[in-house]
């Protein structure tokens, strides 16, 4: 079980010990999935980039609504990705540790608890997918799953980098009639999520596409459902 109440060079391991079987599907996914069945955006070769990362964090939620998602808004005074829903997350500091060693997963639990108050003590890191690349931002991201095995309390900390914390049930999640694909001016086109008065679209609907789609979660649903985007998004 991971053990993390110093993010700050703490000792933080991954373990699949004790996770609960509806995991099991996430489990296999992130052990099996390969890079460009995530994203056609992978980090450049010559190493260009910031490094990063997200946590993907899955609570049992309250016993009604099922297993969730914990998510954040960002907030609209940020340069990048401003009043987007997002994993929490964001740049290693020097004190996360190796970047291609266990530093995004200090980075990963670190910045949730700045940006949501999550206490990491109660997360189990189970996982980590192929580092990914946003090219807006330039940011290369390593995204981190984890169990909330022992849930804490989460909300704003700081206004002027989050507007709000919510979880977002799996199920929402995968029902059809909350599926869309949003379509930026530029011809972009990609997943989104109509789900807790937030439209979640970008590089974290892309995730969690992805693995509804390799968990095996994923249902049937109209793609031709469009939501446009401005180019401010």
């Amino acid at each position: 079980m991971t053990r993390a109440s110093n993010t700050q060079g703490g000792s933080v391991t991954l373990s699949k010990e004790g996770l609960p079987a509806w995991l099991d599907p996430v489990v296999h996914a992130v052990e099996t999935v390969e890079p460009l069945q995530l994203s056609r955006f992978l980090p450049p070769e010559n190493g260009a980039g910031r490094q990063s990362a997200v946590l993907v964090l899955f609570g049992e939620g309250d016993g009604v609504r099922g297993p969730e998602l914990l998510l954040m808004e960002r907030a609209s005074s940020l340069r990048s990705h401003a009043g987007q829903p997002s994993f929490p997350g964001g740049a290693l500091d020097p004190e996360d540790g190796d970047p291609k060693g266990d530093g995004p997963l200090r980075a990963a639990l670190r910045e949730a608890e700045e940006e949501t108050g999550l206490d990491p003590a109660g997360v189990q890191l189970f996982g980590v997918l192929p580092k990914l690349y946003i090219p807006v931002s330039h940011f290369v991201v390593t995204p981190v799953l984890g169990w909330w095995r022992e849930p804490s309390p989460v909300g704003v900390v700081d206004p002027n980098e989050t507007a709000r914390v919510f979880t977002v049930p799996v199920a929402d999640l995968t029902d059809p009639d909350n599926r869309a694909t949003t379509v930026h001016p530029s011809g972009h086109r990609g997943p989104a999520f109509l789900v807790e008065s937030a439209l979640v679209w970008g590089f974290t609907a892309g995730i969690i596409d992805r693995l509804l789609h390799y968990s095996g979660w994923e249902r049937p649903w109209d793609r031709e459902k469009q939501v446009p985007l401005d180019w401010r998004a």
